[in-house]
């Protein structure tokens, strides 16, 4: 977890973003543990309350399950399902603004690949 953090939400959701995004890079696997809070807070310098409060959010969306004593782990199919609901807010939420300035530039679809493959150049 990169100590970046940005002030257009709240750390704790920004913690949550950041383990699914472990989840859904592979970093984090089914049945892995997570960070302890106390490591998450002291190596990025915030309230363990906080990084708690984002593990909480994983744990309300059954992301993750939390084992007395153990920690908390990635729940099983914990990858699958987030891949279903990134996918629906990309295509909802990123994707039409994204195509509308495709649109309004012009770019055609294999400047896109051109571009992809080129590293954006």
């Amino acid at each position: 977890m990169p100590d970046d953090w940005n002030d257009t939400q709240p750390i704790y959701r920004q913690v949550r973003d950041r383990v699914v995004a472990m989840i859904l890079d592979g970093a984090l696997k089914e049945g892995d543990p997570l960070p302890s809070v106390r490591s998450v807070a002291a190596e990025y310098r915030v309230n363990p309350l906080t990084v708690l409060k984002g593990y909480d959010q994983l744990a309300d969306e059954q992301l993750v399950e939390k084992r007395r004593g153990l920690g908390l782990f990635v729940n099983a199919g914990a990858r699958k399902s987030l891949l279903g609901a990134e996918r629906r807010k990309f295509l909802t939420e990123q994707w039409p603004p994204i195509l509308a300035t495709i649109h309004r530039l012009g770019l055609t679809p294999q400047e896109l690949l051109t571009a992809t493959n080129n590293g954006g150049a």
